[in-house]
């Protein structure tokens, strides 16, 4: 990425404004330099992110971030896009190694935990919904647990995906972890 694409996403930027109804939004700031972020996201029935907007008070970087992350993550799964966010900014070359596409990051990543947790409390199904971007029921992950003598929430990850994306659930995986272990010492 050159320069000439930030400032394209800088004076024409991408998904501005607000998502009505049934929206997620996730905010974040910069205690450093005062800029905020504020992401909003819809997500369909396949857990595909159907529409994202943003509204950005900060540098030109930062809205270009913004707006080059909003057209990224669009039609990407929710996990996909929490994926995103925890690797390293990807656009943090055409920022020139500047740290401004941060707080979007983490408004869009608070948006798909909103997400996830209404889901986890929508949840009908016969065990516990315990990861939202994998769909990771509670059983699956007790039997990796056992079956892998699993002892960590990076674990319970490579095993079985679950805390891989958002990472809402990683205290839920904590507490079954935690069980599992109460389990072991009685047995």
């Amino acid at each position: 990425m050159d320069s000439t694409l930030v400032q394209d996403h800088f004076f024409n930027p991408r998904n501005v404004g607000e998502l009505g109804d049934g929206a997620f939004t996730g905010r974040s700031g910069s205690v450093r330099c005062g800029a905020t972020a504020r992401i909003s996201i819809i997500v369909d029935e396949s857990q595909r992110i159907k529409d994202v907007k943003f509204k950005a008070a900060g540098c030109s970087l930062m809205v270009a971030a913004a707006s080059l992350l909003t057209e990224s993550v669009k039609g990407k799964s929710t996990a996909e896009a929490a994926a995103l966010t925890r690797s390293p900014f990807q656009f943090s070359e055409a920022l020139n190694g500047s740290r401004c596409g941060e707080p979007v990051a983490e408004a869009l990543l608070s948006a798909i935990t909103q997400y996830s947790d209404s889901i986890r409390h929508e949840w009908n199904g016969d065990e516990a919904l315990i990861c939202t971007c994998f769909c990771v029921s509670e059983g699956t992950i007790e039997a990796e647990i056992r079956k892998g003598n699993i002892k960590t929430v990076i674990e319970v990850s490579r095993a079985c995906r679950a805390g891989a994306g958002c990472r809402s659930c990683w205290p839920l995986i904590e507490d079954i972890l935690a069980s599992e272990k109460i389990h072991d010492l009685s047995g």
